[in-house]
Order: C-alpha cells, then sequence, then structure tokens
C-alpha cells in the first residue's frame, strides 16, 4: 500500500505539494519543544532566555560535537537535524531521475519557500529572491545598479571585504566614486553614527551601502535612521543583512533600505550555501541580475534566480530551518542570544586583563562579542582556546578591530560559557 502510494505520487507529478513536504516537516524534538513551551506559556520572554530546560531541548535537535565547543557559529551555523535529513531525502529523490524529479517536481516548491521566507522578512514574496549566500545577494545589487561615471557611493572600512571588493572593482572598471567612512568601534550612540552616514550624503550620492551587523565585532548599525536620510535626498540604500536576519528581531520593510541581501546558512541555520535577496518592488525593473534572465527589465523578482543547474535538495530544505526557527520565535531567539553574551562577558570583565571590543547594550549588539586579554595577540588567543581548551574561535584583526570573536547560538548552553570563562581567564592569569 505504501509502496502503491509512493508510486502514484511521483507518477503524477504532485510530491512536493503532499508527501514530500508533509513527511518532512515533523521531527520529534518539536513535540519537546511545542510542550516545554506550553508548560512555561506564562513566563517571560526574559524568563524563558534563561531556562536552560528549554534551551537544552534545542541543544538535542542538533548534531554538534560534544568534544569541541564551537563558537564560531558567525561563520557558519550547524542545521538542526530536520534540515539535514531534509538536505539528503530531497537529494536522494532527486539522484533517481534527476531531470524530471527535481524540475517538474520539487522546483515547484520553490514558491512556498519563497512564501515561508517573506513571512519571516515581514515583506511580500514578490520581493523576495533566493539564492546562494549575501555575497551573491549583495553583488547581484552592486553590479545591477544602473550607476555612471562620477556617482558616488558611501561605504565603510568596517565593511565585509567582499562587498568592498565589488564596489572597487566597479570603480576600477567604470569610474564610480567611493566615499569611505571608518569608525572606530564599538560606539554606543546612534546618532553619532548615523550622523557620520548623513555628512557624506552629498549632490552626487547614489547609494548607501550599510552593514546591519558589522561581522567583526557585532556592532549594530542603526539603519532605519540611516535610510530615512537618506530616503529624503533620492539616495539608495543597500543593507548588507549576513548577520542581522534571523538573528535580530526586525522586518526588513521597517528598515526603509531599497535593496537587503543575507545568508540564510548563519542564524537561520538552513543548509550550507543559501542566501536571500530582497528587492523594494518598485526597483526590481531597474536593477540587472548577476546572471542573465530573457528578460533584464522584468519587474518579476524571479529574473535574480536564474542560476542554471543548482542542488534544489539545498534549496527546498530551507523550508525546514524556517519551521524550526518560527517555532522557536524571534523574539525568544533574540533574547536568548543577547544573554548568552552577558552571560560570559560580564564574568570576564571581572579580570583586569580582559576587555571587550563590543558593547553589551541589546541596542548596539547580539550574539556576538569579540575579546581581548592584555597582552596577548589574538590569532595566539584563538589558538590556545582550541588547543589547550578544544573551543573553536576566530580571530579578528581588521580596520580599527582587534580581538578573538565569540558567537554562540541556540544550541550553546551556560554550561558550555562556563568552560569558555574558565578558559579566558586562566589564560588572562598566566
Amino acid at each position: 500500500m505504501k509502496q502503491d502510494r509512493r508510486r502514484f505520487i511521483r507518477t503524477s507529478g504532485l510530491a512536493l505539494g503532499g508527501w514530500m513536504t508533509r513527511s518532512m516537516v515533523h521531527f520529534p524534538s518539536s513535540d519537546r519543544i511545542s510542550r516545554i513551551l506550553k508548560d512555561k506559556s506564562g513566563l517571560s520572554i526574559g524568563q524563558i532566555a534563561e531556562d536552560e530546560a528549554f534551551w537544552r531541548a534545542i541543544r538535542q535537535a542538533y548534531t554538534v560535537s560534544s568534544t569541541i565547543l564551537n563558537l564560531n557559529n558567525g561563520g557558519v551555523s550547524p542545521q538542526p537535524l530536520v534540515v539535514q535529513e531534509a538536505v539528503e531525502r530531497y537529494n536522494r529523490f532527486s539522484n533517481e531521475l534527476p531531470s524530471h524529479y527535481m524540475w517538474h517536481i520539487l522546483d515547484k516548491g520553490k514558491e512556498e519557500i519563497r512564501r515561508k521566507l517573506s513571512i519571516v522578512a515581514g515583506c511580500s514574496p514578490e520581493e523576495i529572491a533566493i539564492n546562494r549566500n549575501a555575497s551573491e545577494a549583495l553583488e547581484t545589487i552592486i553590479f545591477g545598479l544602473p550607476l555612471k561615471a562620477g556617482d558616488e557611493v558611501i561605504l565603510t572600512r568596517q565593511d565585509y571585504p567582499s562587498m568592498k571588493n565589488a564596489w572597487l572593482q566597479r570603480e576600477q572598471r567604470e569610474g564610480i566614486v567611493l566615499k569611505w567612512l571608518n569608525f572606530d568601534f564599538p560606539i554606543e550612540d546612534e546618532i553619532a553614527i548615523a550622523d557620520r552616514y548623513v555628512a557624506a550624503m552629498g549632490p552626487k550620492t547614489k547609494v548607501v551601502h550599510i552593514t546591519h551587523v558589522i561581522n567583526w565585532n557585532g556592532q549594530i548599525i542603526p539603519v532605519k535612521r540611516i535610510a530615512s536620510q537618506a530616503k529624503e535626498r533620492g539616495i539608495k540604500v543597500l543593507v548588507d543583512g549576513a548577520h542581522s536576519f534571523a538573528h535580530l528581531d526586525f522586518k526588513i520593510p521597517d528598515l526603509e533600505c531599497d535593496y537587503f541581501g543575507t545568508s540564510l546558512h548563519k542564524w537561520l541555520c538552513a543548509p550550507f550555501g543559501t542566501g536571500m535577496l530582497y528587492v523594494r518592488k518598485s526597483e526590481i525593473q531597474s536593477i540587472f541580475p548577476l546572471l542573465a534572465s530573457e528578460d533584464p527589465f522584468s519587474s518579476d523578482i524571479r529574473k535574480f534566480e536564474h542560476l542554471g543547474t543548482r542542488s534544489i535538495a539545498i534549496e527546498q530544505a530551507i523550508g525546514q530551518a524556517v519551521d524550526f526557527h518560527n517555532l522557536i520565535g524571534i523574539e525568544r531567539k533574540t533574547a536568548r542570544l543577547h544573554y548568552l553574551k552577558k552571560y560570559w562577558a560580564d564574568r570576564v570583565l571581572e579580570h583586569p586583563k580582559v576587555s571587550l571590543g563590543t558593547s553589551l547594550d541589546s541596542r548596539y549588539s547580539g550574539a556576538i562579542a569579540l575579546v581581548n586579554i592584555e597582552g596577548m595577540d589574538p590569532g595566539k588567543l584563538s589558538a590556545r582556546l582550541l588547543h589547550q581548551w578544544q573551543i573553536h574561535t576566530v580571530s579578528m584583526v581588521y580596520e580599527n578591530i582587534s580581538g578573538v570573536r565569540i558567537t554562540p547560538n541556540v544550541y550553546t548552553l551556560t554550561e558550555d560559557l562556563d568552560r569558555l570563562v574558565a578558559a579566558i581567564l586562566k589564560l588572562a592569569d598566566a
């Protein structure tokens, strides 16, 4: 009976709408998480953030190493088991008859993925394109904007290197003018940050490039405050949201930007090599796609998705990542991530030789924080944390920023951070 049903679904071309999606959404840990949330329904968001029983259930939904502590989730995050299994199952299904099952069955599920992402983003599905990472999303805009020699773009020395290089390429090839801002982070003053951007805006300024969360040290940039000023001057705003989407509690339209690119394999914990591009509906027609489409002047967001052959299994499993993200809830997630940062940072700061390169105020940073030990090179500190304490971090030395980046995620427990604190204090005492 089961085999007959499966055979019917495959030959009818209805797999994705029925069996394929429903059979992959549920996972055993979800029942436990849902029960715990129901039992704790009377608790505030802050109380949930500190409740280890709930977050231990989240931890059990992952397959992370039990020996090496991963505190570099800012690079790329592991996927919960339900996402891993979805990729494997979609991939096995694709391999049975690739050209038919991928393009005629699985690919039909793309619109549902687009719809799910649009709900998280708070915008229309017709403003969301699915791609492979933040670099691809942002370079679609950087290279697709109709700029000419002499047009000015505002960006900062602290922006991500790939994005800076993309703008430098346009400068070298087409003669656009790059106006560089340079910050000494952390800064706990939204007005002071925004004023620097606004002061650089002039009659030739066409674009402001803003990194929502600086990847090096977690500084939050006040995008809306800057974008509202740019909008008054007819300046377009491009936001690098690689470290803000599914990390901070916001909706993209609230930022008042025109374009937004992000990686989904960071804070959404989607499959490796998945990303998303938001383009305000009114702006789609004027942007050339990075990879050519039949009609580059189309106002259809799908013109940015002409990637040729790609892993549809990876793309489809984004849906399971969204489901898992929604099960936790962005308010609970954001609160937990900030709590975890404060948990370890407050303890290590008791040592006179330890300092942070990140604000502990939730208005200016989320999960990411940068730590230093006086007299110790960041590279050496990161290496010793790994080799002596089996704690994986990453050193950051770049444009006025120096230290070791510590990035927990929702599966990180306070007992893990106790291990980090003990290691830092021991090294500081040496």
